[in-house]
């Protein structure tokens, strides 16, 4: 496995620009394209006349927050269980609504029953499942964790009327790192990539750069869906056995982002960046908004999520069967 430069290539990690596939003028989600996930919540949220308060899980990245710490919204954190489920039974009242993760992409059937107890209240976080299905209710997503975009996100189940009202954003500046990755690989550019997330946070709310629109209009959908899940199965079928993370049947979700790896194994997440497979950390703030003895901590420590995307095949996933069963 060899990057551009004639170096080791580099398993996971963030994405290289990505390849154009097709020019199909299809777009990943039937939604309102604005330039990040946290801010298609926002602009979701902006659209509850009657929010005064929002339920929202331990187990989230705090970026979550942010657009509720901004619109002044009360919020109140709920727990899961080891299943990724909803730990607690959490009855909402006039001006509540509760925000569901559908992590990892692996809880496509477990949202849709929620869709159906809380109705137009849900707002689903599908940061993590970009190819879930459209429900009737409210959902952000994202582009970026998916595929070779520098930003992008897509709001659903509200009016599109006030987006116009929003400038158009750039992705020129901070897509330096899907460039240098692509001619000359992972490391040397994750220093520009660390800034260019870094330029994401604490953004107003815009309209999709007309560069990502034309990326995503030429990416063959099918074909990365089908690697993923290809990728996911093939570690499933290797590493299922000694996962500790109970997983859904393969036939009850669309598209994982990640295999969810749940071990003991303290030393795992080192060897597997020793040996160039990158694998992130899910998520750091969880570990001080919850103690030790509590679910969500030990998924944040022991979970690790390891990449499964269309950029790898047999190969790449031996490597990480080889590192995993060391």
């Amino acid at each position: 496995m060899v990057e551009s430069n004639n170096q080791v290539r580099a398993i996971g990690g963030y994405f290289e620009l990505a390849d154009k596939d097709c020019e199909s003028g299809r777009m990943p989600v039937d939604g309102i394209a604005l330039n990040t996930c946290r801010n298609a919540l926002e602009y979701i949220i902006l659209q509850l006349a009657d929010a005064r308060r929002i339920f929202v899980p331990y187990f989230t990245c705090e970026a979550v927050i942010e657009p509720l710490k901004r619109l002044l919204i009360e919020y109140r954190f709920y727990h899961i269980n080891g299943q990724l489920e909803i730990a607690e039974e959490i009855e909402l009242d006039e001006g509540d609504y509760i925000i569901a993760n559908n992590y990892f992409g692996i809880k496509d059937a477990y949202i849709t029953g929620l869709a159906g107890k809380y109705g137009n209240r849900l707002i689903v976080d599908n940061a993590q499942a970009l190819f879930a299905p459209v429900l009737p209710n409210k959902a952000a997503y994202s582009t970026r964790k998916y595929l070779g975009v520098a930003d992008g996100g897509f709001a659903v189940g509200v009016s599109a009327t006030s987006a116009a009202d929003y400038e158009e954003d750039n992705s020129l500046e901070h897509d330096s790192h899907l460039y240098i990755r692509k001619v000359k690989g992972a490391e040397a550019g994750f220093r520009d990539y660390q800034a260019n997330e870094c330029k994401l946070d604490n953004q107003p709310i815009k309209r999709m750069s007309p560069q990502t629109k034309t990326i995503l209009s030429q990416i063959d959908y099918n074909s990365v869906i089908e690697k993923r899940r290809q990728n996911y199965e093939y570690l499933n079928n290797a590493l299922g056995e000694k996962n500790q993370l109970q997983l859904p049947s393969m036939d009850s979700f669309t598209c994982p982002m990640v295999y969810p790896f749940m071990s003991d194994d303290e030393s795992l997440r080192g060897r597997l960046i020793q040996n160039k497979v990158f694998v992130a950390l899910y998520w750091p703030n969880v570990l001080e908004w919850c103690s030790k003895d509590e679910v969500e901590y030990k998924l944040a420590t022991h979970i690790i999520p390891l990449p499964i995307d269309h950029r790898y095949g047999k190969r790449e996933m031996d490597e990480i069967i080889k590192i995993s069963k060391q």
